[in-house]
Formats: C-alpha cells, structure tokens, sequence
C-alpha cells in the first residue's frame, strides 16, 4: 500500500527532461564491462574459468527458481479459483438447463486465465459437465468445432431411468448457443477419475499426479475441490505442455539439458516431450531418465549431487557441470529439476579470442576512458545522492531532504519517488505512533484522521464512536470540507458487513463508510471517507488498504475504551474498599475519601507551581493516577483491623467494654458488706456500730469504682500515684463460688492451661491480670522485626511479647489513651498489611509504586515511623504528601471516639510542631499552609465549630527558618 501512496505523489512532480538515463548507464556499463574484463584477463585463465564456472551454477538456479515459480503461480490461481466455486449454484443442479444458467460463470474464469483448459463438474449420480475453450486449432479440429464457436460444453446426464445422454453444445463469446450436438459416443463418469475420489475424502484443493486427460488426450494435472454441500466436485485442467516448453527456454546454453524428475526416477517434463510418453490405453507412463538416451543426464542422476550444489563429471570424455534443485511446487515428494551443461559451452571461444580480446580492450579503454570519466563523474554525483538518501531509508530516518534537480530524467523521477516514499512511509509511522502511544481517544482519532486524509488524498473525513448506553453513533471528529454529515450523532443500525459501503455523494464525489468494529466483533464507531472519483480510489487496492487501517484503528479505539473501562472498575473496586473500611467503623467513616481528596488537591496545585521549592513537581499523567490510587488505598490493611481495637473508647474495652465484668465485682462485694452486717447483729454485735462499718464499707467501694471507672475512660495522664492505687484496689478479694471453666471456648480453655479442680468458693482479686488474660503470638506471628529471616518487606518495627494482653490492671495502668503496646501494634500493622496486600498484586509497570505510596504515610523524616523507618532520602514528595494529609485529616476529624474534634488552628499548631520535629516535612508544611487549601477542605469537610480565624504568622513562627528555596517562594505562597 505504501507504493500506491508513493505513485499517487510522484505524479504530482513536475518533469524534468534530461539524458537519458539508459545512456548515461549504457555508458557506464561498457566501462565497467572493460575494467572487469582486463581484471579477468589479469588473473588469468583459471580466474576467468571460475567465473564463468560460477555463472553457469547461479544461472542453473535461477532456471530452477523461474521454473519452480511458474509453475507455483500455474497453481495458486487454480486454487483461488476453485475456492470461489465450492460455493456456486452449480453445485446444486439436477439437470442440464439448471447448470446452463450458470455457464456464464464457468467460461468467466477460463477467460481470465489461459493456465485452465478446461473447468468441469462431475455429481454423485454420474453427471458431468466440462467447458472448454476453443482457443487452439487442434482442440477445433478434433471437436469439429463451427466456425464461430468460442466454448464447447461437453454434458453426460444420468436420466431417470439410468440411461445416459451425452451432448456438445458449442457456444460464442457472449454465450449464444450456436449448436447441440448428440454425443453418444461419448461416455464418461466421473466418480471412477482419482481426481472425484481424491477429493470425495477431503474438504480442501488436491493436485492430482499427470495423466492423459479422457476427451484432449494432452497430459496434465487436475486440481479439484468437493464443493460445500458435498454434492459435486470441481475440477480445473493444466495441461504440462507449457512447463515442458519453459524448460527449453532457459537454456544458459545450446547443449544445456533440462529434466523434471519425480520421486521415482520418471520424468515428467522434458524440451521434446516425445521422448517421455509413454501411452498406454487408458494411462500413461513417463521414462525414466536413463529412457531419454541423454548420457549427461544419466550421469547426473546417478552422481545425486548435494541438492543446489555444482557438480563437475565426465561424460565420454567430456567435463559436464551439473547441479540437482528441489521442485517442492506439486504434492509429489521427491520431485527435482536436473540440470546439465558442458562445460566447452562455456570456455570454448574464450582460448581463440584471448589475444583479441586483450588487444580489442587496450583500444577501446583508450578511446573511452574521457567520456566514461565525465559520464561516470556526473552519474555517480546523482546515484551517490540517491543511494545516501535510500540509506537513510533502511536506516529508518525518513525525514525529507530538499531535492536537487540532475540532467539526468530517471534520476530526478527516482529522487521524486523516494521523497514521496519518505513522506508517504512517515505518514503512516506516525499513524502507528498516534494509535499505540496517544492515550485520548478524541485526540487520538483527531491526529490518525488528519494523516489518513492525507495520506490517501481523501477530501474529508469524519469518524463517529458509538455510545453503547445510548446505541446512538456520536460524532468524534471531522476533518476537511465535507459534504453532509452536520448532525452531531445518529441512531445506529448494525449492518453486519464486513465490506466497506460506498456511493456517491455528489458530482465526482464519492463517500465510503466503514463500520469499527474490534476483536471482539462488536461495532465501535464509523469511518466516513470522501474522495474524488478518479481512476487511483477507484482501485481495489486503495480500498483494502482503508479497509485495513480501519481496522487497526477500531482494535486501538476498543482497547483505550477497554483500558477506560478497566480503570473505571478499578477505581470503582478501590472506593468499594476503602468505603467498606469506612463503614466498617462507625468512628472512622469518610477518612479514606477524605485524605485522597485533601492529598490529591495537594499535587495538583503544586503541580502549577512555576517557581518556588515546587516549580519543577510535575506529574504525569500516569503518575498522578497511581497517586490516586495509592491515596485512595492508603488504609487498606484496615480491612483486617479488629474493630474493637481501633474503635478502643475505653482502657478495658475488648469485644465489650468488661468494666461492667468489674461493677459486678463490686456489686458482690457490695452484698458481701451486706451480710456482714447481719451477720455481726445475728450474733449479737452492736447494732450502730455494725451500720457504721457497713456504711465506711459501702463508701469506700463507691470511692473505689468510681477512680477505677474514671481510669478505664483514660481522659487524663496516669500519674504513679493512680497506679499505685490501681494495685490497692485490685488487691482486695470476693468470693466465686462457680467452676470458672465452664462455658469457655476452646481458646480460653487453652489460655488457662491445665486446670486443677477447685475447693469452690475461691478468694479472688477484684482487678486481676491472670495467665488466661495473655493471647501469645503462636504460629500467626508477624515478620516484622529488621532481623527476622521472613522479612521480605524491609519491615523495622518492634514486636510485643504477646499478641494480647487483656489484663485488667495491665489495661487500667495505661498511663496516656485506651491503648496498650499490643493494641497500638495491631492498629500500626494496618499498614504492614497495605504493604503486603498491595504487593502480592500484579500492578503493571506505570502502576508500580501505588503500594508505596500507600504503605508510607507513617513514616517520619527523622527515620522513626512505621513500618520500615525509611529515612528523609528515602522519602519521596508524594510520600510526604501522603504523610501530611493523614495527619491533616486524623487531627481535625470529628468522627474518633478517642478523642474530641480540633480547630484549625489547633491542629496547624499541632502539625507545625510536628514539623518542627521532623515528623512531617517542614517545607511541605509551609507550602500547605499558605496555599489555602486547608481552608478549602474544611469548608467541604469540617464542622462549622471547627472552623476559626488562623493567625498564619503565628503558626510560621512556630516552623525552623525556611530553606534559600522557600525564602524564594514565600511572596508567592503568601499572595
């Protein structure tokens, strides 16, 4: 297709008359021809032999090569041909004025290839049909064709009652019958031929052995097909006579012999085909080679030299070269083609006319040496140009060079030729490149429209993508003046065509609409092309060539709206998720929406930056959508978060919170005073006194429950004093009187280790940390210490001993939140298992750092976060971005139950702190607090209370002094 587009620009170049070049490289040549051959006469002799030795052998194969291709394209025609007639009509004809109708059809493709001599149909019940041309004076002759006649029909029809009627009807070149000729004699079925029983057993072309074809008697071969009801088969005949006649034309000499040999030893084709046949009644056999009486041919056979290579014999004492190719044209293996030549043929002359040959050169080199000197001088100027040109073709630069204008016309029409090459070749590069690389398909299509209209010197053109939702084809882009079309979109009909459609528009204007379809065969869109009604549209290779490149381009449409529609699903998975994770906790909901929204508004304004620290942060678009998805990922892990951990109000909260396990400690111990007292006045002790006891009793647990109830809430620091008295509290001891055994699960059972029978009741403490209390780590313990040999993450964190512990003056002794070391654990792995989850997933290679980007958040400048204490090199700006708006978003979230919702300025102030610190980046910092956009996100996300007037400088003074780059970007950030 690339040379239709070069032709159609070359056209365009004006002509330049010059010499000739035929002239110039006649010229040229003769040199050439003198130069070599004094080269020749210099070696010498043997030189000379061996060349011309040389040529003989490459001459041998190329006659082999000829002889093998004719005979390949005798072929292929045939078997396009027959495909086409499995499917005819024909096939299903029960009587001769049926097959009759499509006689038209048959002499149509003896017309349009002289290869067949005849194209026949033979059916199950004997029936047989065979057309003939009447091109040749022996073919008329022994029909006794009349005088008018350009095709014979030769018909056998199985009546109903069996009999066989047999006809010639000779017809003219437009078909008119001319005569109907009764055949008796004539008795033919076709279902005892090899060709119908090869064919019977097989759905594909089969090419038959030679044989004597039954009505010409001429020898060849039969390619036929079953048809594709399995009704009929088709056959096309090729007579041998012109591959035998081929041979004797490529003679490299006039003693050259040349033979087609089967696997056999039998020749097939041979000059005089007299000396092959062999007829017998019904067959025939061809000779072997030593039948032909050719003593050099024999001689060869029987050497069987290496096939393609030379071979040099004797024959009655004569040298003979010889050489054996492969023939692999027929389905026959072993087939070759021997050839033979003496080799006197070749040197004979050259001993006579050495002397005046060397003389005949020193003359003419003498008398052409000036002019070959100027001609060579100025053509190799021209080619040296054209062949630099051509070089840097084949080495795949195919810019265009401004072209100088020789006196050479074939060189200025070639120089044209490989310019409008170039531009026709980068054209197309650049269509390949539109469709792989750009990722927008309106962009897209805009850049391949505008090459295709110009490359194939269209008028206009217009693509239309459909709108699966709407089933309406919606107008993408147009280019150049067309004509009709100004609707923005249409309802669309699938034709189911695979073929362009194509009509006219307007005067010399012609319009092609090609439906888009994908793999999958689904439509995609419409390809509406206009052109002018010229001879170079009108050919059939312009439009396979629209028709393919469409294609390619409704692949490149489905597979960016494929990859729009995958990228869609996997955001609508990853919000899935992290609104899962959201609502999996009631406290926590929106925290995986919010910080990808504040983390994301971040990039983007820094992103058009200009100058300052951040005047070179540029993302691109791949970049900042595996930002996006590392933000909206960030707290993955918390899919396997305990709920009642990161949801921890309170110190001795578990699955519940077990201070009501404690208040009925109490409320025993309660009764207990209670009974005491009756007790001591049933046995006569002082009634008031007993009281009082009782009331101290009574106010002192109430004292008591009440310091144990407010350090479970963990509001305030745990001063050593409270701890102390922790102890004293849970010292004291009430009564159990139940097996504490029964009703645990398995787990607990395994907690308590091995159980010895107790005396009931048994003294126990009112706060306890008992052995059951403790959940070791077991096999399920996580390699996330810097030493452990599983640790494939490079995880630095520090590992409990236990995986819990639930401990009641354990919990109650914590001296700052709810948390334990084992709860704040569990709640840091969260972003262990981000890491891990996020990993183990196929991201491709635009994608590869979403799990870091979601898995670093937690980690501080100083190289003291969590999980793998990267330090501030290691940290990249989107990592600090990630970092900032969780802190953000946690400080001045009003949905925790740990903790109460912060103003902005309290959470700025707590944050440049923490800048201060080297727990966020300090610069980062700056830049987020003067730019706003904490502002923006708490008027979408915040509480109206929550909302203050921030003193910015304030909070500046708070920060270490800015770097040389800040300083550089404060009026900026401060506008």
């Amino acid at each position: 297709m690339m040379s239709e587009g070069v032709v159609f620009a070359a056209a365009k170049h004006k002509q330049v008359i010059g010499w000739s070049m035929k002239l110039s490289i006649a010229t040229v040549v003769v040199l050439c021809m003198l130069v070599v051959t004094m080269a020749v006469i210099g070696i010498g002799w043997s030189g000379a032999r061996t060349t011309l030795l040389d040529t003989a052998s490459r001459t041998a194969k190329d006659a082999g090569q000829l002889i093998t291709e004719k005979s390949r394209r005798m072929l292929e025609p045939a078997q396009a041909t027959l495909r086409m007639l499995v499917d005819d009509p024909i096939s299903n004809a029960s009587t001769l004025e049926e097959r009759l109708q499509r006689l038209t059809t048959l002499g149509e493709v003896l017309s349009t290839n002289e290869l067949f001599s005849s194209v026949y149909v033979g059916y199950s019940d004997g029936s047989f049909m065979l057309v003939r041309p009447l091109d040749r004076a022996d073919i008329r002759a022994k029909f006794n064709a009349p005088p008018m006649a350009n095709f014979l029909l030769q018909s056998v029809q199985v009546l109903p009652d069996w009999q066989l009627k047999s006809e010639y009807l000779f017809f003219d070149a437009s078909y008119g019958l001319l005569e109907r000729r009764s055949a008796p004699e004539y008795r033919y079925d076709p279902r005892t031929r090899p060709w119908y029983q090869a064919s019977g057993r097989t759905s594909t072309s089969v090419l038959s052995e030679p044989y004597i074809f039954f009505s010409s008697q001429k020898i060849g071969v039969t390619l036929s097909q079953r048809s594709q009801n399995g009704k009929a088969i088709f056959g096309l005949d090729m007579v041998l006579d012109d591959l035998a006649s081929s041979l004797e034309g490529l003679k490299i000499s006039p003693n050259t012999q040349l033979a087609l040999v089967n696997g056999q030893g039998r020749v097939l084709a041979y000059p005089d085909m007299k000396k092959v046949l062999i007829k017998g009644a019904d067959k025939v056999e061809f000779s072997s080679v030593d039948g032909l009486g050719v003593a050099s041919l024999s001689r060869l056979s029987v050497l069987a030299p290496e096939k393609g290579k030379v071979a040099t014999y004797e024959v009655n004492g004569e040298e003979w070269l010889g050489v054996v190719l492969p023939f692999d044209v027929w389905q026959s293996e072993g087939m070759r083609l021997l050839v033979a030549l003496p080799s006197n043929d070749l040197l004979g002359e050259l001993r006579g006319k050495l002397f005046h040959l060397i003389v005949a050169v020193v003359l003419l080199s003498l008398l052409l040496m000036p002019l070959g000197w100027l001609a060579g001088a100025k053509i190799g100027k021209s080619m040296d140009q054209l062949t630099l040109q051509a070089q840097r073709m084949r080495c795949f630069d195919f810019s265009l060079n401004q072209r100088k204008q020789t006196m050479v016309q074939e060189v200025n029409d070639l120089s044209g030729v490989l310019s409008d090459m170039s531009q026709t070749i980068q054209t197309f590069l650049q269509i390949s490149q539109d469709m792989a690389t750009e990722p927008k398909v309106e962009h897209m299509l805009d850049n391949v429209l505008k090459q295709l209209v110009m490359a194939t010197r269209c008028e206009a053109g217009v693509v239309y993508l459909l709108n699966h939702s709407s089933a309406k084809m919606e107008r993408a882009v147009a280019v150049g003046p067309l004509f009709g079309h100004t609707e923005a979109g249409f309802v669309h009909t699938d034709r189911q065509q695979g073929s362009p459609m194509i009509h006219k528009v307007a005067s010399a204007l012609i319009e092609m609409q090609i439906e888009l379809r994908g793999r999958s065969g689904q439509p995609e869109g419409v390809l509406i092309l206009q052109y002018q009604d010229d001879v170079r549209h009108a050919d059939t290779a312009f439009m396979e060539f629209v028709h393919k490149l469409s294609g390619m381009l409704a692949v490149s449409i489905e597979t960016r709206q494929l990859i729009e529609a995958q990228k869609k699903l996997l955001d609508a998975v990853i919000r899935l998720m992290a609104d899962a994770i959201d609502a999996k906790s009631p406290y926590t909901g929106g925290h995986c929406e919010r910080v990808p929204e504040l983390a994301g508004m971040l990039v983007d304004q820094m992103g058009q930056e200009e100058s300052g620290p951040y005047a070179s942060f540029n993302m691109t678009e791949d970049q900042r959508y595996e930002f996006h998805l590392g933000a909206w990922l960030h707290d993955c892990g918390k899919v396997i978060s305990p709920e009642h951990i990161i949801d921890k109000a309170t110190k001795l909260e578990t699955i519940y919170n077990r201070i009501h396990e404690v208040r009925m400690r109490f409320e025993v111990m309660w009764r207990d005073a209670e009974l005491d007292y009756w007790r001591a006045v049933a046995l006569g002790v002082d009634e008031s006194t007993s009281m009082a006891a009782l009331k101290q009793r009574q106010q002192a647990l109430q004292d008591d429950f009440t310091f144990v109830a407010r350090c479970n809430v963990g509001g305030e620091f745990m001063a050593d004093a409270d701890i102390e008295r922790l102890k004293q509290v849970g010292g004291q001891t009430w009564l159990r009187y139940f097996d504490k055994q029964l009703g645990l699960s398995a787990d607990e059972n395994r907690r308590l280790g091995e159980y010895v029978p107790e005396e009931l009741p048994v003294a126990e403490q009112l706060l306890a940390d008992r052995g059951d209390h403790i959940v070791p780590w077991g096999a399920r313990k996580p390699a996330v210490e810097k030493d452990d040999p599983n640790n494939h993450y490079g995880f630095d964190m520090d590992l409990p001993k236990h995986a819990q512990n639930m401990g009641e003056l354990y919990n109650l002794s914590i001296r700052r939140g709810t948390l334990t070391e084992e709860d704040r654990f569990k709640i840091n792995d969260h972003i262990v298992q981000t890491l891990i989850m996020l990993r183990s997933l196929p991201w491709p290679a635009q994608l590869a750092r979403v799990p870091d980007i979601a898995a670093t958040h937690h980690e501080k400048l100083d190289g003291n976060g969590y999980p793998r204490r990267l330090s501030a090199d290691q940290l990249t700006t989107e990592d600090r971005v990630m970092a900032l708006a969780d802190v953000f978003e946690a400080l001045t979230a009003a949905d925790r139950p740990y903790k109460s919702p912060k103003t902005l300025t309290e959470s700025l102030r707590i944050m440049a702190f923490m800048a201060k610190d080297q727990h966020i980046d300090t610069e980062l910092f700056r830049y987020f607090l003067h730019s706003n956009l904490w502002r923006v996100f708490a008027e979408k996300f915040m509480q109206q209370d929550q909302i203050d007037n921030v003193d910015i400088a304030a909070i500046e003074k708070l920060l270490p002094a800015p770097t040389g780059n800040a300083l550089a970007a404060t009026p900026l950030l401060q506008s």
